[in-house]
């Protein structure tokens, strides 16, 4: 999972393996912590809406995994605050 921050939101890109695991129920996380603060971001298959507090941003997308899941779809995006574009990036590294 990658992930960056924008001026609109954050960007969450996932690969194949990723999204399988999703699909699956497993959430995914990702975390940069350092002495005294860090940030996580959690992408929830399990829950729906955007929760953060003190660095730390759970974003639920049980509602949005099948449209996320269409081959055609490129991603999906929750509205927030703050917006969370979370897109497919699928190379040939897992074909």
């Amino acid at each position: 999972m990658k992930v960056r921050f924008t001026r609109q939101g954050v960007r969450v890109r996932i690969d194949d393996l990723e999204l399988a695991a999703l699909q699956g129920g497993e959430a995914l996380t990702l975390e940069t912590l350092w002495d005294g603060g860090g940030w996580t971001l959690n992408l929830d298959p399990l829950s729906d809406g955007i929760e953060g507090v003190d660095g730390h941003l759970n974003v639920g997308i049980r509602s949005l995994l099948p449209d996320l899941a269409e081959p055609a779809r490129e991603g999906v995006t929750l509205p927030g605050p703050p917006r969370v574009d979370v897109e497919k990036d699928f190379g040939p590294q897992h074909l």
